[in-house]
């Protein structure tokens, strides 16, 4: 077992005071680390591959878990999570969406949603412009997708030292959220290296995976 469970009770307990959501990323780590982390009190756990997670949702069936898909989903992949997910925070096209919404109509389900923004100045990140955004609410509000409900928002900053940089991509993010009105609305940003800025900024979920199970190898 590689989790750090002293890291976690603090974590948590600086979370929980400022009503902060938190997600334990466990992409690569082993079901008993997962379990572990269970019993001490997590519930929501992120995984990133839909392979790794139907095999990790397979053999933790026995366990109350609140599954968030947090990777670029494919859509020919989202048939094999859709009878179980959570929340899945990484939706970054209407293609996809679409996707969800058939799925979740198949298993008479309302699938809940994020919208993963671009704002990192970096070409590996995935995510919608404004404009794509929009096109997305439009549908919605033409009752073409009734079986997604989207919650929020996510995004991911540019991995780099200048705080500067971040904070304004974090930035970013709140001021797309403030056009869209969604009650309740969910901001996930922020990770193991920059989740204080990101509260800072307005993040209500944190996804952090490195200073909860260790490093990955």
């Amino acid at each position: 077992m590689s989790i750090n469970i002293e890291n976690y009770k603090k974590i948590k307990s600086e979370l929980e005071a400022k009503k902060v959501q938190l997600i334990a990323v466990s992409k690569l780590k082993p079901a008993s680390d997962i379990e572990a982390l269970y019993n001490i009190g997590q519930r929501d756990f992120g995984e990133n591959y839909v392979q790794e997670l139907v095999e990790k949702y397979e053999a933790l069936k026995h366990l109350s878990i609140n599954w968030h898909f947090i990777g670029h989903l494919q859509s020919n992949k989202v048939k094999f999570i859709a009878p179980f997910i959570q929340l899945i925070q990484s939706v970054d096209s209407l293609k996809l969406l679409q996707e969800i919404n058939k799925q979740a109509t198949k298993h008479n389900r309302i699938i809940d949603c994020l919208l993963q923004v671009y704002i990192a100045k970096e070409e590996t990140k995935y995510g919608l412009d404004e404009s794509e955004i929009q096109n997305i609410f439009n549908e919605v509000e033409k009752g073409n997708l009734k079986n997604i409900s989207i919650k929020g928002f996510m995004a991911m900053a540019s991995f780099v030292d200048d705080e500067s940089i971040v904070r304004e991509e974090f930035q970013q993010l709140v001021a797309i959220n403030s056009n869209h009105k969604i009650q309740d609305s969910k901001l996930s940003f922020g990770m193991s290296q920059d989740y204080k800025l990101a509260i800072e900024e307005g993040s209500n979920i944190v996804r952090i995976g490195s200073l909860l199970f260790g490093a990955r190898k």
